[in-house]
């Protein structure tokens, strides 16, 4: 019987053992780092408005202020490929979201923050974990056909985010729900925000949004990504549902040649362009102008317009965007006639220390008239940029990467004592037609371009 009971207690001490063994191998391994420490605001900053931020029983509380714009409570590091998961309990009555990729840049609308935002939506229209574009395109992955992830969120309760930022691809999960799955290029890296939305006169102050269990996932971050049933929405070539709504339009569609043609031509050019995973390129040729495939052209006529153009340059390359094109000006070698949006490499093309006016040529300049602020933010060679040009009663502006970077006023003196100095002084009122096509330019460099969109504005001139 004695020898029973010691057999007994050395199997029980062994399945003790093993027990241990088993829970220490079962550990979890995933290297989830704290981005909060529970007692500090250690490794956070604020950017915006002046909400107020503070720690309270291991928690985050952001808190809403009258007569403040939103505001971030932003990490110091920024980060491009992650994982993170947090909890957070909202006021029913706020809207708020987590910045991720997101900047905050003094040529950028005087340092506004701007990026993805995984939206908090606490209200009837229940959008939460759908993906937003901060003070830039505004809505890319609501959830308006996502009725499983809108009952997800819990009100007045705690609520668990999972948002995985992998590449160009972004999927969110509420309270373990597939929510959004986004993919788009625009921004690849930048800080992380908590909001605190900001509020309206007839609003309460005072009103709280608290955060906990903020952390991340950046080292082999693929090995712990998540499988979305959901459809992803590819923004390439589309219209955004602000974009729809504001009455903008593809003005190429991403696949085929329709609404172009050779400029000096009556159909799109059978060499020395191509189209290829959405992206429409221009190849090289030696760098001449218009001797390969040659310049393309819109099919349409445009008066006061909106043009966005995603452009990615290569090295030492040169083309442009020009718009009030006559394409029966200039029949003969060379370029057809326009306004030109140059598009240079700056550092490595002899054209940026070129032109009648000094500094005309360089990139988003208005070619050989007006320089482009020096302060203008270009990425380097090789990623996307975007162009945007407006015109409106004459009022023309130059953007780049949503900074405005130069402004004139056609048909006015100023106007055209530039032209006169200029390589365009031998065409009478040149760039002064009422409407004209726009343009994509062969340099005979490879340039490629991708999200090329126009709206019409109504000339409110009487």
């Amino acid at each position: 019987m004695k020898n029973f009971l010691s057999n007994s207690k050395l199997l029980t001490v062994i399945a003790v053992l093993l027990f241990i063994g088993c829970a220490e191998n079962t550990k979890d391994e995933t290297p989830w780092v704290d981005l909060f420490d529970g007692e500090t605001l250690n490794g956070w900053h604020k950017l915006g408005g002046n909400a107020t931020y503070a720690v309270n029983d291991g928690t985050i509380v952001g808190t809403t202020t009258h007569g403040t714009p939103n505001t971030f409570l932003t990490t110091d590091k920024m980060y491009g490929d992650f994982i993170l998961e947090l909890d957070y309990k909202v006021d029913s009555t706020m809207n708020s979201g987590i910045q991720i990729r997101s900047n905050s840049k003094p040529t950028y609308r005087d340092g506004r923050v701007h990026g993805y935002q995984v939206e908090i939506d606490p209200s009837d229209r229940a959008w939460s974990g759908g993906i937003y574009d901060e003070s830039r395109r505004g809505w890319l992955n609501p959830l308006t056909d996502n009725t499983i992830a809108q009952k997800a969120f819990k009100q007045n309760e705690w609520n668990h985010y999972r948002i995985e930022a992998i590449g160009d691809t972004i999927k969110t999960w509420v309270n373990d729900v597939p929510a959004a799955y986004l993919i788009d290029d625009k921004t690849a890296k930048g800080f992380i925000c908590l909001q605190v939305h900001s509020i309206h006169d007839d609003q309460k102050a005072g009103t709280d949004i608290i955060w906990k269990n903020v952390k991340i996932i950046t080292d082999s971050v693929s090995k712990y990504a998540t499988e979305s049933p959901l459809t992803p929405i590819i923004t390439k070539n589309k219209l955004t549902i602000d974009e729809k709504k504001d009455g903008w339009k593809l003005l190429w569609d991403g696949k085929t040649t329709n609404g172009w043609k050779g400029a000096k031509l009556d159909e799109f050019p059978e060499k020395g362009w191509k189209i290829e995973d959405g992206i429409l390129s221009v190849l090289a040729s030696g760098g001449e102008e218009s001797t390969a495939g040659g310049d393309i052209v819109t099919k349409d006529l445009y008066g006061d317009f909106e043009l966005k153009v995603d452009f990615k340059l290569t090295p030492a390359a040169n083309s442009g965007i020009k718009y009030y094109v006559d394409t029966e000006i200039n029949k003969g070698a060379g370029s057809s006639i326009g306004l030109e949006y140059q598009i240079l490499d700056d550092n490595l093309h002899p054209d940026a220390k070129l032109g009648n006016h000094e500094g005309s040529r360089t990139v988003s300049s208005l070619y050989d008239l007006i320089q482009a602020d020096v302060n203008k933010p270009i990425k380097p060679i090789g990623e996307w940029n975007t162009a945007y040009i407006i015109s409106k009663d004459n009022h023309v502006e130059h953007w780049l990467n949503g900074t405005k970077v130069l402004e004139y006023e056609r048909k006015s003196d100023a106007y055209r004592k530039l032209v006169a100095e200029s390589k365009y002084a031998k065409w009478p009122s040149f760039g002064e037609l009422e409407k004209g096509q726009i343009l994509l330019q062969d340099h005979g460099d490879l340039v490629s371009f991708k999200n090329i969109k126009v709206r019409s504005i109504s000339n409110t001139k009487e």
